[in-house]
């Protein structure tokens, strides 16, 4: 998928969430804890939020992490233009029958990946498919090699970690209510 068309499909699906909840910019600020201004530039397609802000975005207005940029045609992932570091594959959109989505990530140079609080309730099941994996959960790091699992509650700050040059991980985050997919 080319930048202006994930850029689209952000800008499109942050607007119909808006429009669905009838907020305003500065309400979805205060809900997201992304300033107002960034929030403005990503509808207008000027700007490709992080991980962290998609995240944040996300969780603010009860919305899904693979709303925002997934389709069942999209198999080549993700690579976001401010972490480049990382690489995001959906290999499970969500489903708001079984309120999960799974997704193949790969961190590279070392990267070190800080997630801020999703919503209450979210927990997140990680599992190391190639190199090792830091942990940050609890105020301490666990390390993961190929074929250990960790699952952990994502309602508070975390952070993942390449301890090798790079690392690959399948992480499924399982929601305790519906998401919205408008």
């Amino acid at each position: 998928m080319n930048e202006e068309i994930f850029k689209a499909r952000i800008s499109k699906h942050l607007k119909a969430l808006r429009e669905k909840q009838k907020l305003s910019l500065d309400a979805t600020s205060k809900l997201t804890g992304v300033s107002k201004a960034m929030l403005g530039q990503i509808e207008r397609k000027e700007s490709s939020p992080t991980v962290a802000t998609l995240w944040k975005i996300s969780s603010g207005l009860n919305s899904s992490f693979t709303a925002f940029f997934s389709d069942q045609n999209d198999t080549d992932g993700r690579i976001f233009p401010a972490d480049i570091d990382m690489h995001v594959k959906t290999l499970i959109t969500y489903d708001p029958t079984v309120r999960f989505e799974m997704f193949e990530i790969t961190l590279t140079h070392f990267h070190t990946q800080h997630s801020s609080p999703h919503k209450t309730g979210t927990i997140e099941h990680s599992v190391v498919t190639e190199g090792e994996l830091g942990v940050y959960i609890d105020d301490k790091w666990h390390y993961l090699s190929k074929g250990e699992s960790i699952r952990f509650e994502a309602d508070k700050p975390h952070d993942y970690r390449a301890v090798t040059e790079s690392v690959v991980f399948h992480n499924i985050v399982s929601y305790s209510t519906v998401m919205h997919e408008d």
